[in-house]
């Protein structure tokens, strides 16, 4: 005959082994010592098995214990995502997201995944241009939460990331080292545009505009191919190309944030719950990062 397992001491027992100790584990479950002692002694009870021993190095889980700790986990997943899924109320309707490309490859995918699970029937348009661009959109009203990559985040803002701004070139770049120094540099509104200007005419550094393009993989590819050098924000420097330090003979750099918009009004529970999502995932992939 089927039994079924008690989910809360599945969540006890994977509490104490994430911690390392029940002691640690109490803040995480909002339980005394002895009750998550008393949780773990119920589920070997119930499995038949010794779970978790203890020695001089501190705690161990047994042979059974490493057999049921990564199953708990997907289990609580499992369990989370029902109840999450099961809970939310099912809204309908459309979120309309304003983000530069510059920060799509790196930030989009962190947060949007998530949204569309937890609101399979919020329609979810995105639109991509400058900083200031998708700002003005927003208080048109034509777009609902725009993130902005800015020198400085405006009162009305709300700054999710201090980042350094960087010179950024192919591997082994020869384009850093002509003069003028040819930079491949976005649309005419593009925020990097002044601290770029500015940092090589302090410098002395003549320069060109190698490219003026408004798509993100075209000014890469230029990059790529070390015909120019770009400023580009560290945390979303492609892979295939490095940052250029001090020897490369380029200025610092400003740095640089990135903020978050909505409508003057706080827009409605969808909006809300896009920019929660966002915040989450922004300090989630921060904390992985540092």
């Amino acid at each position: 005959m089927p039994r079924n397992l008690d989910v809360s001491l599945l969540r006890a027992f994977v509490a104490v082994v994430d911690a390392g100790g029940m002691t640690a584990a109490t803040g995480t479950l909002n339980l005394t010592q002895a009750a998550v002692s008393q949780q773990i002694k119920r589920l070997e009870e119930m499995i038949g098995e010794e779970l978790i021993t203890r020695d001089r190095r501190g705690m161990r889980l047994t042979n059974a214990g490493e057999r049921l700790f990564g199953r708990a986990k997907r289990l609580l997943a499992l369990n989370d995502e029902i109840w999450t899924e099961m809970t939310t109320p099912e809204y309908e309707g459309e979120v309309r997201l304003g983000i530069p490309s510059d920060i799509i490859n790196t930030y989009l995918p962190t947060f949007l995944k998530d949204f569309a699970r937890s609101y399979p029937r919020v329609q979810i348009s995105l639109q991509s241009g400058s900083s200031a661009k998708l700002r003005s959109a927003l208080y048109g009203g034509k777009v609902d939460v725009v993130l902005a990559t800015e020198m400085q985040c405006d009162p009305d803002g709300e700054n999710l990331i201090m980042d350094r701004l960087v010179w950024v070139g192919a591997r082994g770049s020869e384009a850093a080292r002509q003069r003028p120094l040819p930079v491949s540099i976005g649309c005419s509104d593009c925020a990097f545009r002044a601290p770029i200007r500015d940092a090589l005419q302090k410098a002395g550094i003549a320069w060109r505009s190698a490219s003026e393009v408004t798509n993100t993989s075209a000014q890469v590819a230029t990059v790529a191919a070390d015909i120019a050098v770009m400023a580009w924000m560290a945390s979303t420097v492609p892979d295939d190309l490095e940052v250029l330090g001090r020897e490369s003979g380029l200025p610092p750099l400003p740095p640089f944030t990135i903020n978050l918009y909505l409508p003057k009004d706080g827009g409605d529970h969808i909006v809300q719950e896009m920019a929660r999502t966002i915040r989450e995932a922004v300090t989630d992939r921060r904390r992985l990062v540092a």
